[in-house]
Protein backbone atom coordinates (compact mmCIF):
# COMPACT_ATOMS: atom_id res chain seq x y z
CA UNK A 1 0.00 0.00 0.00
CA UNK A 2 1.18 3.57 0.22
CA UNK A 3 1.88 3.76 3.53
CA UNK A 4 -1.32 5.70 4.96
CA UNK A 5 -3.57 3.72 6.50
CA UNK A 6 -7.47 3.53 5.49
CA UNK A 7 -8.53 5.30 8.38
CA UNK A 8 -5.93 7.90 8.45
CA UNK A 9 -7.32 8.53 4.74
CA UNK A 10 -10.47 8.23 5.25
CA UNK A 11 -10.23 11.35 8.27
CA UNK A 12 -8.89 13.22 5.39
CA UNK A 13 -12.58 14.14 4.00
CA UNK A 14 -13.37 15.49 7.54
CA UNK A 15 -16.40 15.68 10.08
CA UNK A 16 -18.88 16.47 7.20
CA UNK A 17 -19.81 13.14 4.88
CA UNK A 18 -17.92 14.07 1.49
CA UNK A 19 -19.71 14.64 -2.00
CA UNK A 20 -19.36 12.44 -4.41
CA UNK A 21 -17.44 15.16 -6.30
CA UNK A 22 -15.00 15.61 -3.34
CA UNK A 23 -14.07 11.72 -3.02
CA UNK A 24 -13.51 12.38 -7.02
CA UNK A 25 -11.50 14.75 -6.70
CA UNK A 26 -9.51 13.61 -3.63
CA UNK A 27 -9.14 9.93 -6.10
CA UNK A 28 -7.62 12.32 -8.98
CA UNK A 29 -5.48 14.39 -6.90
CA UNK A 30 -3.82 11.17 -5.57
CA UNK A 31 -4.97 12.59 -1.91
CA UNK A 32 -7.36 9.19 -1.43
CA UNK A 33 -6.76 5.42 -1.82
CA UNK A 34 -8.61 3.72 0.30
CA UNK A 35 -12.04 1.92 0.17
CA UNK A 36 -15.54 3.99 -0.18
CA UNK A 37 -17.56 2.42 1.83
CA UNK A 38 -19.40 4.17 4.08
CA UNK A 39 -18.74 7.62 1.67
CA UNK A 40 -20.53 10.12 0.26
CA UNK A 41 -23.94 8.37 1.48
CA UNK A 42 -26.97 8.01 -0.43
CA UNK A 43 -25.22 8.21 -3.56
CA UNK A 44 -24.79 5.33 -5.88
CA UNK A 45 -21.35 3.52 -6.50
CA UNK A 46 -20.06 1.23 -8.91
CA UNK A 47 -17.72 -1.67 -9.81
CA UNK A 48 -15.85 -1.05 -12.59
CA UNK A 49 -14.33 -2.94 -15.86
CA UNK A 50 -12.33 -1.40 -18.50
CA UNK A 51 -11.43 -3.57 -21.66
CA UNK A 52 -10.94 -3.34 -25.77
CA UNK A 53 -13.88 -3.06 -27.59
CA UNK A 54 -12.95 -6.23 -29.28
CA UNK A 55 -14.00 -8.05 -26.36
CA UNK A 56 -17.33 -5.81 -25.18
CA UNK A 57 -19.84 -7.40 -26.91
CA UNK A 58 -18.72 -10.99 -25.12
CA UNK A 59 -18.55 -8.84 -21.84
CA UNK A 60 -21.91 -6.81 -22.19
CA UNK A 61 -23.30 -10.56 -22.93
CA UNK A 62 -21.72 -11.74 -19.54
CA UNK A 63 -23.37 -9.38 -17.58
CA UNK A 64 -27.01 -9.69 -18.71
CA UNK A 65 -26.58 -13.63 -18.67
CA UNK A 66 -25.58 -13.28 -15.01
CA UNK A 67 -27.55 -9.81 -14.03
CA UNK A 68 -27.30 -10.48 -10.06
CA UNK A 69 -23.33 -10.44 -9.61
CA UNK A 70 -22.99 -8.24 -12.67
CA UNK A 71 -26.19 -5.20 -12.79
CA UNK A 72 -24.82 -3.18 -15.35
CA UNK A 73 -25.69 0.64 -14.46
CA UNK A 74 -23.54 2.24 -17.41
CA UNK A 75 -21.32 1.28 -20.81
CA UNK A 76 -19.01 3.87 -22.04
CA UNK A 77 -18.03 4.85 -25.63
CA UNK A 78 -14.93 3.37 -27.07
CA UNK A 79 -11.83 5.23 -26.07
CA UNK A 80 -13.92 7.72 -24.30
CA UNK A 81 -13.61 7.42 -20.22
CA UNK A 82 -16.35 9.79 -19.34
CA UNK A 83 -19.70 8.68 -18.12
CA UNK A 84 -22.48 11.92 -18.48
CA UNK A 85 -24.85 9.44 -17.06
CA UNK A 86 -23.29 8.73 -13.87
CA UNK A 87 -21.70 12.44 -13.22
CA UNK A 88 -20.67 15.43 -14.36
CA UNK A 89 -17.21 15.58 -15.49
CA UNK A 90 -16.00 11.57 -14.56
CA UNK A 91 -13.37 9.96 -15.97
CA UNK A 92 -12.34 6.39 -15.81
CA UNK A 93 -8.76 7.10 -15.84
CA UNK A 94 -8.33 8.73 -12.21
CA UNK A 95 -11.88 8.75 -10.70
CA UNK A 96 -10.92 5.77 -8.31
CA UNK A 97 -9.35 5.52 -5.41
CA UNK A 98 -7.33 2.02 -6.82
CA UNK A 99 -7.35 0.04 -9.63
CA UNK A 100 -6.40 -3.45 -10.83
CA UNK A 101 -4.23 -4.01 -13.70
CA UNK A 102 -4.45 -7.59 -15.20
CA UNK A 103 -2.03 -9.17 -18.04
CA UNK A 104 -3.14 -12.35 -19.68
CA UNK A 105 -4.94 -13.20 -15.96
CA UNK A 106 -2.53 -12.27 -13.61
CA UNK A 107 -2.81 -8.99 -11.62
CA UNK A 108 0.49 -6.95 -12.33
CA UNK A 109 -0.10 -3.37 -10.24
CA UNK A 110 -2.60 -1.24 -8.35
CA UNK A 111 -1.79 1.86 -9.31
CA UNK A 112 -4.74 5.04 -8.41
CA UNK A 113 -4.65 6.09 -11.61
CA UNK A 114 -4.42 4.72 -15.55
CA UNK A 115 -4.56 7.54 -17.87
CA UNK A 116 -1.02 6.57 -19.60
CA UNK A 117 -2.38 2.88 -19.74
CA UNK A 118 -5.50 4.44 -21.57
CA UNK A 119 -6.22 3.28 -24.92
CA UNK A 120 -8.20 4.27 -28.06
CA UNK A 121 -10.65 1.36 -28.07
CA UNK A 122 -10.75 1.11 -24.39
CA UNK A 123 -14.96 0.55 -23.02
CA UNK A 124 -15.81 1.27 -19.57
CA UNK A 125 -18.76 -0.42 -17.69
CA UNK A 126 -19.90 0.46 -14.39
CA UNK A 127 -21.51 -2.11 -12.73
CA UNK A 128 -24.10 -2.23 -9.69
CA UNK A 129 -22.61 -2.03 -6.20
CA UNK A 130 -24.17 -3.25 -2.88
CA UNK A 131 -22.84 -0.59 -1.06
CA UNK A 132 -25.64 1.49 -2.63
CA UNK A 133 -28.26 -0.51 -0.25
CA UNK A 134 -26.43 -0.32 3.19
CA UNK A 135 -27.75 2.86 3.32
CA UNK A 136 -31.29 1.74 2.87
CA UNK A 137 -30.17 -0.90 5.32
CA UNK A 138 -29.07 1.44 7.88
CA UNK A 139 -31.68 3.43 7.68
CA UNK A 140 -34.01 0.41 8.50
CA UNK A 141 -31.83 0.14 11.76
CA UNK A 142 -30.23 -2.63 10.40
CA UNK A 143 -26.43 -1.84 12.10
CA UNK A 144 -23.44 -2.87 9.52
CA UNK A 145 -20.33 -4.10 11.71
CA UNK A 146 -17.72 -3.16 8.86
CA UNK A 147 -19.38 0.16 8.28
CA UNK A 148 -19.48 0.77 11.91
CA UNK A 149 -15.69 -0.36 12.07
CA UNK A 150 -14.53 1.45 8.78
CA UNK A 151 -13.74 -1.75 7.65
CA UNK A 152 -14.17 -2.95 3.86
CA UNK A 153 -16.48 -5.68 3.21
CA UNK A 154 -15.81 -9.54 3.30
CA UNK A 155 -15.48 -10.80 0.02
CA UNK A 156 -15.84 -14.55 -0.86
CA UNK A 157 -15.44 -16.94 -4.36
CA UNK A 158 -18.15 -19.67 -4.16
CA UNK A 159 -18.69 -22.63 -5.69
CA UNK A 160 -21.74 -20.93 -7.56
CA UNK A 161 -21.11 -20.85 -10.86
CA UNK A 162 -21.46 -18.16 -13.57
CA UNK A 163 -23.23 -18.44 -17.11
CA UNK A 164 -20.30 -17.99 -19.57
CA UNK A 165 -20.47 -15.65 -22.69
CA UNK A 166 -17.27 -15.69 -24.72
CA UNK A 167 -14.19 -15.98 -22.99
CA UNK A 168 -15.70 -14.80 -19.59
CA UNK A 169 -16.98 -17.72 -17.14
CA UNK A 170 -15.77 -18.38 -13.17
CA UNK A 171 -17.29 -18.75 -10.07
CA UNK A 172 -19.74 -15.75 -8.27
CA UNK A 173 -18.29 -13.89 -5.64
CA UNK A 174 -20.36 -12.47 -2.78
CA UNK A 175 -20.11 -10.46 -0.22
CA UNK A 176 -20.79 -11.67 3.19
CA UNK A 177 -22.97 -9.02 5.94
CA UNK A 178 -23.36 -10.92 9.94
CA UNK A 179 -26.75 -10.15 10.92
CA UNK A 180 -29.62 -11.26 13.32
CA UNK A 181 -32.20 -13.55 11.92
CA UNK A 182 -34.80 -11.17 12.24
CA UNK A 183 -32.74 -8.22 10.57
CA UNK A 184 -31.65 -10.62 7.53
CA UNK A 185 -35.21 -11.04 6.53
CA UNK A 186 -36.28 -7.39 6.66
CA UNK A 187 -32.61 -7.28 4.67
CA UNK A 188 -34.34 -9.40 2.32
CA UNK A 189 -37.42 -6.96 1.80
CA UNK A 190 -34.97 -4.35 1.31
CA UNK A 191 -32.82 -5.24 -0.67
CA UNK A 192 -35.13 -6.51 -3.01
CA UNK A 193 -36.08 -2.79 -4.25
CA UNK A 194 -32.83 -2.65 -5.42
CA UNK A 195 -32.01 -4.82 -8.49
CA UNK A 196 -29.43 -3.01 -10.18
CA UNK A 197 -27.18 -3.13 -7.20
CA UNK A 198 -27.52 -6.69 -6.76
CA UNK A 199 -31.16 -7.22 -5.44
CA UNK A 200 -32.12 -9.48 -2.61
CA UNK A 201 -29.25 -11.94 -1.02
CA UNK A 202 -28.06 -15.80 -3.13
CA UNK A 203 -27.47 -17.56 0.25
CA UNK A 204 -28.41 -17.19 3.85
CA UNK A 205 -26.58 -19.03 6.94
CA UNK A 206 -23.76 -21.93 6.22
CA UNK A 207 -20.94 -20.72 4.02
CA UNK A 208 -19.87 -24.30 3.43
CA UNK A 209 -23.05 -24.95 0.97
CA UNK A 210 -21.76 -22.50 -1.30
CA UNK A 211 -18.31 -23.31 -0.97
CA UNK A 212 -17.01 -21.00 1.78
CA UNK A 213 -15.05 -23.03 4.46
CA UNK A 214 -13.48 -20.03 6.20
CA UNK A 215 -15.22 -16.66 7.06
CA UNK A 216 -12.54 -15.67 9.08
CA UNK A 217 -10.17 -15.24 5.81
CA UNK A 218 -12.21 -13.57 3.14
CA UNK A 219 -10.51 -13.18 -0.43
CA UNK A 220 -11.10 -9.85 -0.69
CA UNK A 221 -12.01 -7.10 1.91
CA UNK A 222 -11.59 -7.85 5.63
CA UNK A 223 -12.70 -10.06 7.89
CA UNK A 224 -15.70 -9.43 10.17
CA UNK A 225 -16.60 -12.08 13.07
CA UNK A 226 -20.50 -13.54 12.83
CA UNK A 227 -21.14 -13.10 16.90
CA UNK A 228 -23.64 -15.68 18.59
CA UNK A 229 -27.14 -15.06 17.80
CA UNK A 230 -26.31 -14.00 13.73
CA UNK A 231 -26.28 -15.73 10.75
CA UNK A 232 -24.25 -14.62 7.81
CA UNK A 233 -26.33 -13.30 4.41
CA UNK A 234 -24.55 -13.57 1.18
CA UNK A 235 -25.27 -11.15 -1.68
CA UNK A 236 -23.83 -11.46 -5.18
CA UNK A 237 -20.73 -8.89 -5.77
CA UNK A 238 -19.57 -6.84 -8.44
CA UNK A 239 -15.94 -8.15 -7.92
CA UNK A 240 -17.74 -11.81 -9.95
CA UNK A 241 -16.05 -10.26 -13.26
CA UNK A 242 -12.82 -10.05 -11.82
CA UNK A 243 -13.23 -13.87 -11.49
CA UNK A 244 -13.87 -14.65 -14.98
CA UNK A 245 -11.38 -12.19 -16.12
CA UNK A 246 -8.67 -13.87 -14.51
CA UNK A 247 -9.84 -17.37 -16.27
CA UNK A 248 -10.29 -15.13 -19.93
CA UNK A 249 -6.68 -14.58 -19.36
CA UNK A 250 -6.78 -11.28 -21.69
CA UNK A 251 -3.75 -9.28 -22.44
CA UNK A 252 -4.63 -6.57 -20.90
CA UNK A 253 -7.73 -5.49 -18.37
CA UNK A 254 -8.14 -2.93 -15.88
CA UNK A 255 -10.74 -3.34 -12.80
CA UNK A 256 -11.34 -1.49 -9.63
CA UNK A 257 -9.35 -2.92 -6.37
CA UNK A 258 -11.97 -4.57 -3.85
CA UNK A 259 -14.16 -2.06 -2.08
CA UNK A 260 -12.28 0.80 -4.18
CA UNK A 261 -15.48 2.15 -6.10
CA UNK A 262 -16.15 5.02 -8.75
CA UNK A 263 -18.70 6.93 -6.57
CA UNK A 264 -21.29 8.69 -8.72
CA UNK A 265 -23.18 11.69 -8.86
CA UNK A 266 -27.07 9.45 -8.76
CA UNK A 267 -28.92 9.39 -5.76
CA UNK A 268 -29.52 5.63 -4.40
CA UNK A 269 -32.95 6.11 -3.95
CA UNK A 270 -33.20 6.61 -7.58
CA UNK A 271 -32.09 2.41 -7.80
CA UNK A 272 -35.34 1.51 -6.03
CA UNK A 273 -37.27 -0.75 -8.35
CA UNK A 274 -40.59 0.25 -6.19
Amino acid sequence: MNGISQSDERDGFGPAAPTPGEVRSACRSGSFSGHTSGLAERHVQGNVVILPQALAADFLLFCQRNPKPCPLLAVGEPGDPALPTLGAGIDLRHDLPRYRVWRHGVLVDEPTDVAALWQDDFVGFVLGCSFSFEQALMDDGIPLRHVQRGLNVAMFRTSLPTAPAGPFTGPMVVTMRPLSAAHAIRAVQITSRYPSVHGAPVHLGDPALIGISDLSRPDYGDAVEVLPGEIPVFWACGVTPQAALVQAALPLVITHAPGAMLVTDLFNHQLAAF
